[in-house]
């Protein structure tokens, strides 16, 4: 069993991909986490230094290496990870993916006080960030609706997500 998490960031795919691992006994991944180990640095490093290309190459390969090298597992990916190198399709080949499906409202509540550590808000003004986020969950939307289930974030329960994820 492959479980990847997709959303938006800030949509609680750590979260509730640690707690899912959890609770079916599963290795968990984070994607930005194994790019960051692999370079040696931030997430942020590599988009200030690398770029966000170099940052989307290394993301799809990473991708690659844990699907193919483990049978079962839940993984948390980047926000844009689905909308790169048809990753959505692969990861839907491979395993079920989830769309943490989180409101404009309650993204921005968790993003306004995390701009410093995301690479793509850290230069935008507290009063960009709303704009920003429309624009680009718009944008990403499409991709993270080709998932294979999705979840409404709000008031969510680890057994209410598993049933999803079993009974879908």
């Amino acid at each position: 069993m492959k479980i990847f998490l997709i959303g938006f960031m800030g949509s609680g795919k750590t979260y509730w991909g640690k707690k899912l691992s959890e609770k079916l006994g599963l290795p968990f991944f984070d994607l930005d986490e194994q790019v960051e180990s692999k370079e040696g640095k931030s997430v942020n490093d590599i988009f200030v230094e690398d770029g966000e290309e170099f940052f989307r190459l290394l993301e799809k390969d990473i991708l690659h290496i844990i699907t193919e090298s483990h049978d079962s597992f839940v993984m948390s990916t980047g926000g844009g990870t689905p909308c790169y190198f048809n990753n959505i399709e692969y990861m839907n080949k491979a395993g079920t993916t989830v769309w943490i499906n989180t409101s404009i409202d309650i993204l921005f509540d968790r993003l306004i006080n995390e701009k410093e550590e995301r690479p793509l808000l850290k230069n935008l003004q507290d009063d960009q960030l709303k704009g920003f986020i429309i624009k680009k969950y718009s944008d990403r939307k499409i991709y993270y609706e080709q998932a294979t289930i999705i979840i409404d974030d709000e008031n969510k329960s680890i057994e209410e997500i598993l049933e999803r994820v079993f009974h879908a």
